[in-house]
């Protein structure tokens, strides 16, 4: 019989944020795939979980999705990826996938489950507090208030996205905006949000940052731009 898969949240960086239902599951599983962009690369999810479990003697397997600008190649990693976890899988062990965050927000865990769903293999997903929240926790603003709508996008996408969501929302998540800070913050200048915006970089990680948008700041992957239309 066939093992199941488990896409496990690990939650934003600080392991106290861990769920108990995630660490059951991590301790219960048989193996813990671990999603990097590179092989040999360091997970954080791997680092907040080990944290919180106890995996050692824990059986780890690496899965890579690559980064590859083109999207041919990454469908390649992500094909490659499913069919290493489908082997553990026949071999009727339960995986525990983990990611960073939330298992349903912008999770590596989606082309995985499509994959494996359509094959027919039992799957669970156990969610995690996204960093979003986490980090509107840790500003101390409301993400959304009475009626007010929530607009969640990736700066990956294009700084028109930002305007057309800035246009017709209350408040705005940006995500993945380490790579857009090079525009983001003229934009927000521009469309007088600066003082509106709450910019939140590895949000409980060592090197965490909330504040407001800063240009001599050089931001990671894991930067998050919170902006409230109605002010912070």
């Amino acid at each position: 019989m066939a093992g199941k898969l488990y896409g496990v949240g690990v939650g934003p960086g600080d392991p106290k944020l861990m769920t108990l239902k995630a660490k059951e599951v991590i301790e219960t599983a048989d193996v813990i795939a671990v999603p990097v962009a590179a092989a040999g690369e360091k997970s954080t999810a791997l680092s907040i979980a080990e944290q919180a479990v106890d995996l050692s003697g824990k059986e780890l397997l690496e899965v890579v999705f690559s980064m590859e600008r083109s999207v041919v190649k990454r469908e390649i990693y992500r094909k490659k990826a499913a069919e290493t976890i489908q082997a553990v899988l026949d071999e009727g062990k339960s995986v525990a996938m983990i990611v960073l965050g939330d298992i349903t927000v912008y999770s590596t865990y989606m082309y995985v489950y499509r994959y494996l769903k359509e094959c027919g293999y039992e799957t669970e997903m156990v969610p995690g507090i996204p960093s979003f929240c986490a980090g509107a926790a840790k500003a101390q603003v409301s993400l959304v208030e009475g009626n007010e709508s929530l607009t969640v996008i990736s700066s990956l996408k294009n700084k028109h996205v930002l305007k057309e969501a800035l246009e017709h929302s209350d408040n705005v998540v940006v995500m993945k905006a380490g790579s857009g800070m090079n525009y983001l913050p003229e934009l927000l200048e521009e469309e007088g949000m600066s003082d509106k915006t709450v910019v939140l970089g590895n949000v409980g990680l060592a090197d965490e940052y909330v504040g407001p948008p800063d240009k001599d700041i050089k931001y990671g992957y894991f930067t998050t731009l919170i902006v409230k239309k109605g002010g912070l």
